[in-house]
């Protein structure tokens, strides 16, 4: 039986510079991709997999955010506020009293993406393994984003180890900004500021970070043109509407 975690995070904090102009004034989750925010998004899914508390992060125009949690009904929302942003990983760990002892989703505030046949979130849950997992990552093949020149972020085998990239190798999968994590992953992490791929990095020497490659939709939202290009992919797919509630 696969776990069903209880508790999350959505990370809201950053500045998102490469989606400036609309970040001057909008913090980046709360831009809307077919009707909905991408904080909503979020939190939607979450709701949606069984996760009854979320602590987001806030900064940058942490008022504006602030508000848009205030509407929600479901997950109960706590915030966890930054004087100083503490990057992906120093944010997770500050909101580590208020995520519980047992495996916690993580999901970047900027993550789009819609569902296969099987919910992502419950993929990752029927993908982890306490005993020899610390974290499972959501991963999206590289090749079905046209416009993406980067050299990738994994390779990931059939049993959904994962490896970084060779020096001068291309792989196939980038990291989708979902992930399900053990607490036992930020043991003795790095205090203030800092990116978690330190963490993951540690956990691939331990071989106790493992993928799962998503089968649905997946956008990359990066800059404006990035947002543009995915409201004209999705418009006309019944599918979306269905999360534009």
């Amino acid at each position: 039986m696969s776990l069903v975690p209880k508790r999350g995070m959505v990370l809201a904090a950053g500045l998102a510079t490469r989606m400036r102009p609309l970040t001057d004034t909008t913090a980046k989750p709360l831009l809307h991709v077919a009707g909905r925010s991408l904080l909503d998004r979020a939190l939607d899914h979450l709701a949606e997999a069984g996760v009854e508390r979320v602590v987001v992060n806030t900064h940058w125009h942490a008022d504006a955010v602030r508000a848009a949690l205030a509407t929600r009904d479901r997950p109960e929302v706590i915030e966890s506020h930054e004087e100083t942003l503490l990057e992906t990983g120093g944010g997770v760990v500050r909101a580590l009293p208020h995520l519980g002892d047992d495996p916690f989703y993580v999901i970047n505030g900027d993550a789009f993406w819609l569902d296969g046949a099987r919910p992502a979130l419950a993929r990752l849950a029927d993908a982890f393994d306490p005993d020899a997992t610390d974290a499972v990552l959501l991963v999206h093949r590289a090749s079905h984003l046209p416009f993406y020149a980067g050299r990738g972020d994994f390779a990931v085998d059939p049993w959904g180890r994962v490896r970084r990239p060779k020096e001068k190798e291309i792989v196939p999968y980038l990291y989708a900004g979902v992930q399900l994590v053990s607490p036992a992953l930020f043991a003795d992490a790095p205090e203030g500021p800092f990116s978690t791929n330190i963490l993951w990095n540690r956990a691939i020497a331990a071989d106790r970070l493992r993928a799962v490659v998503h089968d649905g939709i997946w956008l990359h939202l990066s800059t404006p043109e990035d947002l543009t290009e995915a409201e004209e992919t999705l418009r006309g797919r019944a599918s979306v509407f269905a999360y534009a509630r």
